[in-house]
């Protein structure tokens, strides 16, 4: 597959390109551009950052591949107003853990409008998963692990999760120290930033690598509290 070399520049500019000419016909005319400067780097990213991240999570799937590390670049547009055939964004996604790839926790990379986003954790929980989080997140032990990785992953500047919910979910204690956890229908740590010019060679590597180190405290404690911790 040969080795990452950075995203050149005509993959950034097959999105802009993309953004003006979201057609099927110009698509399949320029497919040739797609394979070339988007899939095909994305693929080797996906080969070199699993070997990364390896040393942060062992079970780690990294699968260059459409719907598996890549996401597809066809829109759902089944059920949107917007018809627009194709997703003007990169989304990269490794994952670890034996559910369907989006049910666990992983590592994301998404580039868009000329930035970046690195992330990790769980987007939504399905509804099996959300109930191991709330009992995790009012877990004596795993309660206070999660506050403090959180307070962290915050201090670093990171973005932890967002509230969806409007109140606390039946069951549990409105006035817990983790309440507002409760509120979230998915766990996440996330940093955008403007892309710089190493995205154009394999230092990308190590700058990503750095980001998904500094979160893997939030993916470390969901594997404990959806994966190996059963809490009853």
């Amino acid at each position: 597959m040969g080795s990452f070399n950075g995203f050149p520049k005509e993959t950034f500019e097959f999105f802009e390109k993309l953004k003006l000419n979201n057609s099927k016909d110009w698509f399949q005319a320029n497919r040739g551009e797609y394979d070339e400067f988007v899939k095909k780097p994305s693929e080797q990213f996906v080969v070199e950052m699993g070997e990364l991240l390896q040393v942060l999570a062992p079970r780690i799937n990294a699968i260059p591949k459409v719907n598996q590390s890549l996401f597809r670049i066809n829109r759902d547009t089944r059920f949107s107003k917007d018809k627009s055939p194709y997703k003007t964004n990169l989304g990269i996604w490794f994952w670890e853990g034996e559910r369907k790839r989006m049910e666990c926790s992983g590592f994301y990379f998404h580039y868009e409008d000329g930035k970046i986003m690195l992330g990790t954790g769980v987007y939504v929980f399905q509804k099996e998963l959300l109930g191991l989080y709330r009992d995790a997140v009012v877990d004596k032990k795993l309660g206070r692990e999660l506050k403090r990785v959180s307070n962290k992953m915050s201090e670093k500047g990171y973005e932890i999760g967002r509230k969806h919910y409007k109140r606390i979910p039946q069951g549990y204690d409105v006035s817990h120290e983790n309440a507002d956890f409760l509120l979230f229908k998915g766990l996440t740590a996330m940093i955008e930033e403007d892309i710089s010019p190493e995205i154009h060679s394999s230092a990308i590597l190590d700058h990503v690598f750095e980001h998904f180190r500094n979160m893997q405290p939030i993916h470390g404690w969901l594997i404990k509290a959806l994966v190996t911790v059963r809490i009853v």
